[in-house]
């Protein structure tokens, strides 16, 4: 319980100025006792002094350090401005249609002189040829045409095992120049397959050109010719195991098993390639012979002889 003479905790503590005399101060300081009798003589009977009053600052807003609520005057664009812009885009919508136009105007130029525009998409992770047999080719032969670009294809995968198999054979000692050779086969074999036969075929398919079947059956039986030999490789033209034939496969598999499988695989798939030409050629030729375009392919090649004896 709090005494008599406590002292108020809520009551304002009055200021004492430390410069003034200290008999004032006693006074002051006695003062402050409620009803007490405790005085300090002022023997020099100065004046108290008067405490001084500090008016309050004015409150600050909270956000005074971030201001946020701060509004940005953004000239807008005036209508002149607008209009202007207005008039470039026009300008360029005009120019686009334009050219739109003439690209189309050419395309059916083009088409009017038989002039066809390829466009290479084919593989999709990189284009390097133009192959669109869903698009291009009619329904009716778009079979035949899938069994041929298999055939290409097939080719492709029978030269690359040949390349492998070469290469196990020359670590195990059979010397670099049939790798070399089987290089050789590759990179000219595919691009040469795709640009004498496969190509005219495509094109023969899908503008019923008699001359290009014409030029498809001749490098296809060269093409025939080739892999029946690969799957056999006689030492005769080529170097003998330079191609993964079954004669070079009986010689390796005596000396190596594993170059010996190489081999046989490497047979294997030139015998696959060999049978799938085969048919290709035979599917393609009665649809030739039943179509009538043989009788016009003759009547183009007697025209083309005259044409040259002139």
């Amino acid at each position: 319980m709090a005494g008599r003479y406590d002292r108020n905790p809520f009551d304002e503590e009055e200021d004492v100025n430390p410069f003034a005399d200290p008999g004032v101060r006693g006074k002051a300081a006695g003062s402050n006792y409620g009803g007490g009798s405790f005085y300090m003589t002022n023997p020099g009977n100065v004046p108290p002094v008067s405490k001084p009053r500090l008016s309050p600052l004015p409150p600050e807003p909270a956000d005074f350090h971030n201001d946020r609520g701060a509004t940005v005057d953004i000239p807008l664009d005036t209508e002149k401005d607008l209009k202007k812009k207005e008039k470039e885009l026009q300008a360029k919508e005009a120019e686009l249609n334009r050219r739109e136009k003439e690209i189309k105007r050419r395309e059916e130029a083009a088409a009017r002189a038989g002039i066809i525009i390829e466009d290479k998409n084919w593989p999709p992770f990189f284009p390097i040829i133009h192959h669109d047999i869903v698009n291009e080719i009619p329904v009716h032969l778009q079979r035949l045409q899938y069994f041929a670009f298999a055939s290409l294809i097939g080719l492709t995968a029978c030269l690359f095992w040949n390349i492998v198999a070469t290469t196990a054979a020359w670590i195990k000692g059979e010397g670099v120049k049939i790798w070399f050779l089987a290089i050789i086969y590759f990179i000219s074999g595919v691009p040469g397959a795709y640009v004498l036969w496969y190509r005219p075929l495509y094109r023969a398919m899908r503008t019923d050109s008699a001359l290009n079947y014409g030029w498809f059956f001749l490098f296809y039986l060269l093409h025939i010719g080739f892999v029946v030999y690969s799957a056999v490789a006689p030492p005769l033209i080529f170097h003998g195991k330079s191609l993964t034939g079954i004669l070079p496969a009986v010689d390796l598999i005596s000396e190596d098993v594993l170059v010996g499988i190489f081999y046989l695989v490497g047979f294997g798939l030139f015998c696959i390639e060999s049978l799938l030409s085969i048919w290709v050629m035979q599917q393609i030729y009665m649809y030739f012979r039943g179509s009538g375009k043989a009788a016009e392919l003759k009547h183009e090649a007697a025209r083309g002889a005259l044409r040259a004896a002139m």
